[in-house]
């Protein structure tokens, strides 16, 4: 065992609730994300039970952060204006 597995109690898969808990959202939410691929995950075992490994769920967590990033430019940019180029209902 490294010193960074034994600094690390949670190890490197972590289950629907220990991922829920650190995206602070319910196990409910955080299943869905994994049914819906979303969230990659595998499941283990003889029960089939999803693992969450924990460098996915980093990798998720930064995309989300590029893409509220990438609609706040959005948001301030010119275009943002051209009804074409929107989605949604014209304000």
């Amino acid at each position: 065992m490294t010193a960074a597995e034994r600094a690390d109690p949670v190890g490197r898969f972590l289950t629907v609730a220990e991922t829920a808990e650190v995206l602070r959202v319910s196990a409910a939410q955080a299943y869905a994300l994994v049914r819906s691929g979303e969230l990659p995950a595998i499941r283990v075992g003889a029960a089939r039970h999803w693992r969450v490994e924990r460098a996915e769920l980093e990798a998720y967590i930064q995309a989300r952060y590029e893409e509220e990033r990438r609609r706040a430019n959005w948001r301030q940019s010119e275009f943002a204006i051209v009804p074409e180029l929107r989605t949604g209902p014209l304000l």
